[in-house]
């Protein structure tokens, strides 16, 4: 499926999402005819292959202007902001912000990777804190040569370490870029750009278009360039204030169906009251290159540096059966998260998107203590306990109440197993009405790397 980013088809993967989910919630609970367990096939009812179609046409003709929307994240996004600070013979100089407004998902390694198209025949003479990746023909240039002659130019963040005078504030950190909601002041990307070929004022200039970001796969949709009142900056003295000549903005939105058409994780349920062991589906997020991974019973995978990556930067990495990579941050809703007390041996964060409903929580690691998970067994295993304060008017452990309704990793939500197949309360358990008021939840999320 092509996706046309500046016309009304960009809103298809978040109208299809939504609608999936839309479904999901109201229609059915069955995993076996969910699309998601059929791999991107339309199988909702035996027999009818082309319900998702139908309905998807209808969804576009009556909102032509959705996009991709999360629940848990409903004004998350990443913005673009061009700020243009100078002018120059033939063009200008601009200072490029990446900011990243998403709760809780970052840019994790291999690190984002930003491209437009430009409007005429501009040309980039040269970029402070990030570079072009390639070059493109500028042989009818003599003397100076153009940083990039290229008419869709790529652009990707310098790696630390590199000299003082190719550096630009927040650069320089292979393109990872934390969540705002986890590290504001690692949220931000940014470097500088001086654009020839492009006109020398304000009416002259004109807006890149298609503007795309993989962060670091797909999934982000960009639209449209937009001007926008012109940044305003203060001096470090904070005595007076500057302008940019001209501003403009490009807001990218995350689309999980854009990224894959199945899910990235699973979650298996178990209880200290019931025996079940509610497992993940074998192959529930489908099933990737076996030329990349290795499984855990090969000889292969007791090979020293196995799970490091290899000089082409490609990882061959130990597989589980359910073909689920790693994840690291945790997001769960749960109806009892309102009454959260303690938390140990991990960051927490409420996330409140709609005020007055508090039933969703972000965890994740902290820094230097469990914040990397490099392989498969020990090393992939973080465990923490929560502490939740419990009404005796509505906790029960009945019909699954003590399991998270949502669940995702590092973004993406997670499969969860079907309703009926979590571990319930034995019928001929006996409950004390009386019970503490402090519930103890272990979070235990064991990780092998895909």
């Amino acid at each position: 499926m092509k996706i046309v980013t500046t016309s009304w088809l960009s809103s298809l993967p978040g109208v299809l999402e939504t609608w999936m989910k839309f479904w999901e919630m109201g229609f059915h609970q069955s995993t076996e005819t969910c699309c998601y367990q059929c791999r991107g096939r339309c199988c909702l009812f035996p027999g009818m292959k082309s319900i998702c179609g139908l309905v998807v046409v209808l969804f576009l003709v009556v909102l032509p202007g959705a996009v991709a929307y999360d629940p848990l994240d409903p004004t998350g996004n990443i913005t673009i902001k061009w700020d243009t600070v100078s002018w120059t013979a033939d063009g200008y100089v601009a200072a490029v912000t990446m900011s990243n407004f998403q709760m809780y998902r970052s840019i994790v390694s291999a690190g984002w990777t930003l491209g437009w198209q430009w409007a005429k025949k501009e040309v980039i003479w040269s970029m402070v804190g990030a570079q072009i990746t390639e070059q493109g023909d500028c042989s009818k240039f003599k003397g100076n040569v153009p940083h990039c002659c290229m008419r869709k130019p790529v652009v990707v963040d310098l790696l630390p370490g590199v000299p003082y005078n190719q550096q630009f504030s927040n650069c320089c950190k292979a393109g990872v870029v934390s969540a705002w909601g986890q590290d504001p002041t690692n949220s931000v990307s940014a470097f500088q750009v001086s654009v020839g070929l492009a006109g020398t004022s304000n009416k002259t200039v004109k807006l890149p278009t298609n503007f795309t970001l993989l962060g670091p796969g797909t999934g982000y949709t960009c639209g449209p360039a937009k001007v926008v009142p012109s940044t305003v900056y203060l001096t470090p003295d904070h005595r007076r204030k500057t302008q940019a000549l001209m501003t403009w903005n490009v807001t990218c939105t995350y689309s999980q169906f854009l990224a894959s058409r199945n899910p990235s994780c699973c979650v298996s349920f178990s209880s200290f009251y019931n025996e079940t062991i509610t497992p993940c589906p074998t192959c529930a997020c489908g099933c990737q290159n076996k030329n990349n991974c290795v499984m855990s019973d090969s000889k292969q995978a007791h090979r020293k540096g196995i799970n490091t990556p290899r000089k082409d930067n490609t990882p061959l990495l130990q597989c589980t059966h359910h073909m689920c990579p790693i994840r690291w941050t945790l997001v769960a809703q749960h109806p009892n998260l309102n009454s959260v007390t303690q938390i140990f041996s991990f960051d927490y964060k409420p996330l409140v998107p709609y005020e007055a409903i508090n039933d969703t929580g972000m965890f994740y690691r902290m820094k230097f203590y469990n914040d990397l998970l490099m392989e498969a067994g020990p090393q992939g295993n973080v465990q923490s306990e929560v502490l939740l304060g419990k009404n005796k008017g509505t906790f029960t452990f009945k019909q699954g109440w003590a399991f998270p309704r949502k669940v995702y990793f590092n973004g993406d939500e997670c499969l969860l197993p079907p309703p009926d197949t979590y571990p319930f309360l034995p019928n001929a358990a006996y409950v004390n009405p009386i019970a503490i008021l402090t519930m103890a939840v272990s979070v235990l999320m064991f990780m092998l790397i895909l």
